[in-house]
């Protein structure tokens, strides 16, 4: 996936998301990946593409935002995993270590989840962005110990630096019916 990246607006009005959400279509050649109110009465568009029209699409999303946008990011080459594990509906039979990453944002557990992805040999599971969490975010991921180890503390090592860290957690060896919980 070296030619795509994600791209993520997130409003403070959902009229003023319906109109980014449009802008962003209309601007570039994109595909929505999310397009949605969140709690707190907001508003994200997550979208994928080429980097150049991902990039253009968001520029062009914030400029449509109309004194409305809460924040802006490309992540450019993001680790396939991450946009998988955004429109992913099933959870995949899970082995080995969990571990779980959450933020009280959502392009930086976006951002901390490529991170975990990169680190170490891990499958994201989920990455579940706003709804019904009172606009946090959180990923799960699992394999084996040490990866995931390496790779929660990859996530949460920047997710604390942008200062919005709720929680980071490794369960080594979870009861196989906690991997119900994150479907």
């Amino acid at each position: 996936m070296n030619d795509k990246s994600i791209g993520i607006i997130e409003l403070s009005s959902v009229a003023a998301g319906f109109a980014v959400a449009d802008a962003m279509l209309k601007a570039a050649k994109v595909q929505i990946v999310l397009s949605r109110s969140i709690c707190s009465g907001k508003y994200m568009v997550v979208i994928c593409g080429a980097v150049a029209a991902v990039e253009s699409a968001v520029e062009v999303g914030a400029a449509a935002a109309n004194g409305c946008l809460i924040d802006q990011y490309v992540f450019p080459n993001p680790h396939p995993d991450v946009i998988t594990a955004l429109g992913r509906s099933q959870v995949p039979e899970p082995g080995g270590a969990l571990g779980i990453l959450e933020s009280f944002n959502v392009s930086t557990l976006l951002e901390g989840a490529d991170a975990a992805a990169k680190a170490a040999d891990v499958q994201l599971l989920e990455i579940r962005l706003a709804m019904a969490l009172g606009g946090k975010a959180f990923c799960t991921m699992t394999g084996d110990v040490a990866a995931v180890q390496a790779a929660v503390q990859a996530g949460k090592q920047v997710i604390a630096d942008r200062g919005v860290l709720v929680n980071a957690v490794v369960i080594s060896r979870p009861h196989p019916d906690a991997y119900r919980e994150v479907v």
